[in-house]
């Protein structure tokens, strides 16, 4: 079946670079960004029911930009002033470099990996006299507490902010050729919203093992995988499947 339209449940680049317009006008597709997901920040009054005390920690860990922006956001609401030497341990240098909204670069202690979780180990066990603050949504990976208990460290998990379904009650009467996910979150919404949704000819395209596995475990079949060894990114895995679909 030759592919015309794509939705995607991202919100839409920012950049005009994006593989994915490229994609779109080299093969004339209709390409939708609809998030299935956003992410909704838990009130004052919920943190300090779970104990809590931001003076208590000497590092943030920072797993992406809403943790960054979530644990900024609660320190303004809790009148706490987050000294200057705090040490930051981001998974990625483009959360690192997140960091500038709010503190001044080049006069902080910053730490971060190469994109993985786990690449933070070594640092970990380099300052392993941290009292670290883990900033997290009401979801974690599992590779962050096992690659925090195994490094010894001393932590606690706040929960800052909520992943919640959004409304697609919009898109009940609309068809996709492929559905693009990136989490398991993303089926829960699929569901939560359309609970009676069958796959029928429609592809799904899933990028990362737990995504992988929600998506059969609610039933469906996943068509496109990313990353794989020959297409590491989405949008290649969609491209090496529209080549082939659409030549015919």
């Amino acid at each position: 079946m030759k592919v015309k339209s794509i939705l995607v449940s991202q919100p839409e680049p920012q950049t005009e670079n994006s593989p994915y317009f490229d994609l779109a006008e080299k093969y004339k597709l209709k390409i939708d960004f609809i998030p299935f997901i956003h992410v909704q920040g838990v009130d004052v009054a919920e943190v300090r029911k779970q104990k809590v005390n931001l003076a208590n920690h000497t590092a943030v860990i920072l797993t992406s930009r809403n943790a960054v922006d979530h644990y900024f956001r609660i320190a303004e609401e809790m009148r706490f002033t987050v000294p200057n030497d705090m040490k930051y341990f981001c998974t990625s240098e483009a959360i690192a470099y997140y960091l500038q909204k709010y503190v001044v670069y080049r006069k902080r202690k910053i730490y971060f990996g190469k994109s993985t979780f786990a690449d933070l180990a070594p640092l970990f066990k380099k300052h392993k006299d941290e009292k670290y603050l883990l900033p997290t949504s009401d979801s974690l990976k599992p590779i962050i507490p096992q690659t925090l208990e195994e490094s010894k460290v001393e932590y606690t998990r706040a929960v800052l902010y909520n992943t919640v379904s959004s409304d697609l009650s919009h898109l009940a009467e609309v068809k996709y050729d492929i559905l693009v996910f990136f989490s398991p979150s993303g089926i829960k919404s699929l569901f939560e919203n359309f609970s009676n949704f069958e796959q029928g000819d429609t592809l799904i395209a899933g990028f990362g093992p737990t995504t992988h596995k929600a998506i059969e475990e609610a039933g469906l079949t996943v068509n496109i995988k990313a990353p794989h060894p020959k297409y590491p990114s989405m949008t290649m895995a969609l491209e090496d499947h529209i080549k082939e679909a659409n030549k015919k």
